[in-house]
């Protein structure tokens, strides 16, 4: 009868210690509100914490600038804690007319009242051409075309002269609404030829008297410079 031999008995396994290497790695653990790294999908990577910096040529020596997720008070902005200074006041535009106005009105009331004056002293009789209003318009456009030569041929001109004596003294010398008016009364009156003859006349003349003068300032004005 053979006998078996007994079976060498095994041993236990030893419990296994833990190895440095086996301990979880600090940062590694996820944190809330952190997503994992899409570079290796081996663990979490802080939110803003890629690539740059990490190796040369990242971006470790730049400012990180305020932190991702703060509310916008707490952001710093250069404008914090520095007074802000008020625009400047600017005068009102109707201010700066105000003179311009004034010195119009007072030319206006000067040549209105020199128009009286003529039309006065040269009366119109019933059914005739109203030669005073002719003659002042005439006048009135010839002195206007002496005007603009010269003051556009000067450097400085005070800014209130075109106003005052242009359209303030001119203006209220010369008028067309007299003129009109004094058409229509001639051809209600059944002055036809009468009606024509001044609205004609009028007109070229006026004309004619702002070209010429104008034409003739040129002139001597150009030989003066000789």
């Amino acid at each position: 009868m053979q006998m078996r031999p007994h079976p060498e008995p095994r041993p236990e396994p030893r419990p296994r210690v833990p190895s440095p290497a086996d301990e979880p790695q600090r940062g590694s653990e996820p944190r809330p509100g952190v997503q994992p790294s899409a570079r290796d999908g081996s663990g979490p990577e802080e939110a803003g914490s890629g690539p740059q910096g990490a190796g040369p040529g990242g971006d470790a020596g730049r400012d990180p600038g305020p932190e991702r997720g703060a509310p916008e008070a707490h952001r710093p902005r250069p404008s914090d804690g520095a007074p802000a200074s008020p625009p400047p006041r600017r005068p009102a535009p109707w201010r700066a007319q105000v003179p311009v106005a004034g010195v119009v009105a007072l030319g206006g009331a000067l040549g209105a009242t020199a128009r009286y004056g003529v039309q006065s002293a040269w009366p119109t009789a019933a059914g005739g051409i109203p030669w005073a209003t002719l003659t002042v318009n005439a006048v009135g456009c010839a002195v206007i075309g002496v005007f603009m030569v010269v003051v556009g041929s000067l450097r400085t001109v005070h800014p209130l002269l075109r106003p005052f004596f242009g359209t303030g003294v001119l203006g209220g010398f010369t008028t067309f609404s007299t003129y009109a008016g004094d058409t229509d009364t001639l051809l209600a009156a059944g002055h036809t030829r009468e009606a024509l003859v001044y609205l004609t006349v009028t007109l070229a003349a006026a004309l004619a008297a702002a070209w010429s003068a104008a034409w003739l300032t040129r002139r001597v004005m150009a030989w003066r410079r000789r």
